[in-house]
């Protein structure tokens, strides 16, 4: 079997135009296809993503779609830039070899997890994440203490146990809080604004509802411990992205903290992990399945963090194709905690950019049994978004 075409599609949406999701469909000469997501939907960087896979996939055409270690191992070592490389490449990397496992499911006839030595449970559990946006079918603005009370209660209401918000996003007033405002030691009014909207989402959801504190890597290391030791007495889950993932300020606020530290976002590959895990400096890993090395290199990062006796989220903020890909993954492995459901997978605009809208259920998800991924791309992204077709090697290295 060999790789013919790749399609590669760009979303440019009006329903949400910062929202800007790339992936991509592999095809092969026996009618087998596969797709894939390079998962930079969101922030600074879908171009390059969109472009990247391009590069990628003129790289690796006409080779063996089944062969995924061989064609890692040709994009990440063969390429000048693919060794040590940062998020827009592994991204790329991501989406090529999500549509190659897909494509590997097909091919025999079973879900990826099966491919990956079968699935160690069958509910899945999940947290309502980013509550800050709320918690319905559209990213709004919570600002105000009520708005933090509604969106807990809310997500609780639908099953979930527990929940994830990031306190320094939205300013009461309205307005974000800026950079400045989020470094070095935080303002005494700055703290109180956290405490008071942590204290009122403990309150109404009591005592046995998880809270993940998030910090989006806004906050730098001083403030982060200050942050920390703050929110101690409200029985935080876990503390993620504390500031900008570098081990050796990681190791900082890991020693003078009580709270599990999570990170993994914007850590790529291996061997970005090993220092975090060799240090010890964080409890919980999330490996982005969409920008990490996809599904053969998050397998491996799952496995180094359970060496460490580190838990694994796996990081999805995508399509309903990356939703489906970590969840093959965490039924997989024995170190799984829990499983993001972002409030982006609520919003219309990204539900219909696959065939199947799987959502939770009492806050537990069911993993996908339909061959590969299970899921695939719908007749809205092949017809009507930016495409690029490959049918051609360029590169010649």
């Amino acid at each position: 079997m060999k790789i013919t075409k790749i399609d590669v599609f760009q979303v440019n949406s009006s329903d949400d135009p910062i929202w800007k999701p790339v992936l991509c469909r592999i095809y092969t000469d026996e009618g087998i296809y596969g797709d894939g997501e390079a998962a930079m939907a969101y922030g600074v960087a879908s171009s390059g993503a969109f472009g990247m896979v391009q590069d990628l996939a003129n790289y690796i055409m006409g080779m063996n779609p089944l062969e995924n270690e061989v064609i890692w191992q040709k994009m990440y070592r063969s390429t000048f830039w693919g060794q040590n490389a940062g998020g827009v490449f592994t991204a790329a990397m991501s989406a090529i070899d999500m549509a190659l496992w897909d494509i590997r499911g097909k091919y025999y006839n079973t879900p990826i997890y099966m491919l990956l030595g079968g699935k160690l449970r069958d509910n899945i559990r999940c947290y309502a994440s980013q509550l800050q946006f709320g918690w319905q079918d559209s990213m709004g603005a919570m600002f105000s203490i009520d708005d933090y009370i509604w969106a807990a209660k809310e997500a609780v209401k639908q099953g979930y146990d527990c929940i994830k918000v990031d306190f320094l996003w939205f300013k009461p007033e309205g307005g974000k809080y800026s950079e400045g405002e989020r470094t070095t030691i935080l303002h005494p009014k700055t703290m109180e604004v956290v405490l008071q909207r942590l204290k009122a989402m403990r309150e109404a959801v009591g005592p046995y509802v998880d809270i993940i504190m998030e910090n989006h890597s806004f906050t730098d290391a001083q403030s982060a411990v200050q942050l920390a030791r703050a929110v101690e007495p409200y029985n935080i889950y876990y503390f993620e992205e504390p500031n900008t993932p570098d081990a050796h300020t990681a190791k900082y606020i890991s020693e003078k903290t009580n709270i599990p530290i999570a990170n993994g976002e914007r850590i790529f590959t291996r061997w970005q992990y090993a220092k975090f895990f060799q240090e010890n400096t964080m409890q919980v890993a999330q490996p982005d399945i969409g920008t990490c090395g996809g599904i053969t290199e998050v397998k491996k990062v799952c496995d180094l963090a359970y060496i460490y006796d580190v838990a694994v989220q796996v990081h999805a903020c995508g399509s309903p194709l990356s939703t489906a890909a970590a969840l093959h993954v965490e039924a997989a492995i024995p170190n799984f905690i829990i499983h993001e459901h972002h409030i982006v997978n609520l919003t219309p605009a990204n539900k219909r950019l696959c065939k199947y809208d799987y959502q939770p259920e009492n806050g537990k998800y069911k993993i996908p049994e339909k061959p590969g991924l299970g899921n695939e791309l719908s007749d809205y992204v092949l017809n009507e978004c930016t495409k690029v077709s490959i049918e051609s090697n360029k590169f010649a290295w």
